[in-house]
């Protein structure tokens, strides 16, 4: 079997499959072939230790990448990456384009790194990456092979706004204002959507013309959330929130929505039972097969979620059940940290208007039945006594059980990385600790 894992920056869930009025049909087409996640969740909601955590199947205070790696931050051990895991179980592994696990793509164990020729014939290089990709799809070879595509969009700054997306006809991402200023903003995030999902239409009709298409496991995610206030970055299911689409050779439930609970550390244990080999023993995810076979209902009962650093220093936890969610913040500020706000027009729009004078509690509750968009803290009150303290049990458990450093106290800053201070308005590397 080989293996095609799609990444992208930033999409969240706002693509066509999940239901929202962003065009994207060869997606679409994916999801309705394979499987698609509806509760998929990041271990982080922050680019490097999101995809560190993916790649390793452990926690990003685990394997080391507890901030971006282009700050500074790496990982424990590279050995313990899924592509030295294939490579030394006789895969070809190659990389197209985006990573995020090392501040060199050299560092990374991949055997071949697929350069495209970056030429004005392409309007994006996202798009001149998936053809070389398609091109190493059709290679003939005698292995099976691991190709990881990373795209850049849908990651600001976004591409020139799609003449075709009018942002007169355009809903905002809620709870965002609907303003001229947040419509064109969304606009723009529809267009790179568009742009990425030719991507995926040129990889997968590669897969299709080299006759490769029925035994390749072919993987879609993104890192996190959309890149706008509360979400990236932030442990509301808007940042930790992901699009999984799973196409497995021979796929017996072909067009199926799955409501349990996954998280992305449980791709690297799945294709281990996929491919019937031992599991490395640092992995902490669960095999997904049984969801993709429909021979169990749930595979987890709960996803853990953190952030540590991001642009500046914010140290949070959480764990998220089916109907509940804990938020834990572990520092001594109560006000949004702006440098961790990617910077947009919507960000504009909120700071403008009064974003940093808002305050939050050290600890939020939600249950999100009743409340699905996490508004209502309920942590104080006594009917959710019992729920909080099971919550904040397994919180701690998971926290000591993987060795998070959290619980030693403040978090240094690594030799070498770079942060923002908290006070920073921009996100921009120009005012470090």
């Amino acid at each position: 079997m080989n293996i095609v894992y799609l990444h992208t920056h930033d999409t969240g869930r706002y693509i066509q499959p999940y239901g929202y009025a962003v065009l994207t049909p060869h997606l679409m087409k994916l999801a309705e072939e394979g499987t698609l996640f509806r509760q998929a969740y990041t271990a982080a909601p922050t680019c490097s230790p999101s995809r560190a955590a993916l790649l390793t199947g452990s926690a990003p205070h685990s394997n080391g990448m507890l901030g971006l790696t282009h700050r500074g931050f790496l990982l424990h051990d590279y050995g313990q990456h899924l592509a030295a895991f294939l490579h030394a179980n006789g895969f070809d592994t190659a990389l197209c384009g985006v990573q995020h696990e090392a501040p060199e793509r050299t560092m990374l164990p991949y055997g071949q790194f697929l350069d495209a020729e970056l030429t004005d014939a392409y309007e994006h290089e996202d798009i001149s990456h998936a053809h070389r990709a398609a091109a190493f799809i059709q290679e003939e070879r005698e292995k099976p092979f691991f190709l990881s595509l990373g795209l850049f969009n849908t990651h600001r700054e976004f591409p020139e706004t799609d003449p075709e997306v009018n942002p007169n006809y355009v809903q905002p991402p809620y709870p965002f204002a609907d303003t001229r200023q947040n419509r064109e903003d969304m606009a723009a995030y529809i267009s790179s959507a568009k742009l990425m999902d030719r991507c995926v239409g040129i990889v997968m009709e590669a897969l299709k013309q080299s006759g490769k298409e029925e035994s390749t496991l072919v993987i879609f995610t993104t890192d996190h959330g959309i890149a706008f206030p509360h979400m990236k970055c932030s442990l509301y299911d808007t940042g930790i929130g992901v699009v999984l689409l799973m196409k497995k050779p021979g796929a017996v439930r072909a067009g199926h929505a799955e409501d349990a609970l996954v998280s992305q550390i449980d791709l690297f244990p799945t294709i281990c039972e996929l491919l019937q080999l031992r599991k490395p023993d640092h992995l902490q995810g669960v095999s997904l097969l049984p969801l993709l076979q429909g021979t169990a209902e749930k595979v987890r009962d709960e996803v853990f979620a953190e952030v540590t650093f991001h642009a500046a220093y914010e140290p949070l936890r959480c764990i998220r059940t089916e109907r509940y969610k804990l938020i834990r913040w572990f520092d001594e500020h109560d006000r949004p940290v702006p440098a961790n706000i990617d910077d947009s027009p919507s960000k504009a729009f909120l700071v403008e208007h009064g974003l940093l004078e808002e305050r939050r509690d050290s600890e939020a509750l939600y249950d999100l039945y009743l409340d699905p968009v996490e508004r209502v803290n309920v942590v104080r009150k006594e009917r959710y006594e019992k729920v909080y303290q099971e919550l904040s049990d397994r919180l701690l458990a998971w926290m000591e059980q993987t060795g998070d450093p959290l619980l030693k106290g403040r978090v240094p800053i690594p030799e070498g990385a770079r942060i923002n201070k908290s006070s920073c308005i921009s996100n921009r590397m120009n005012d470090y600790e």
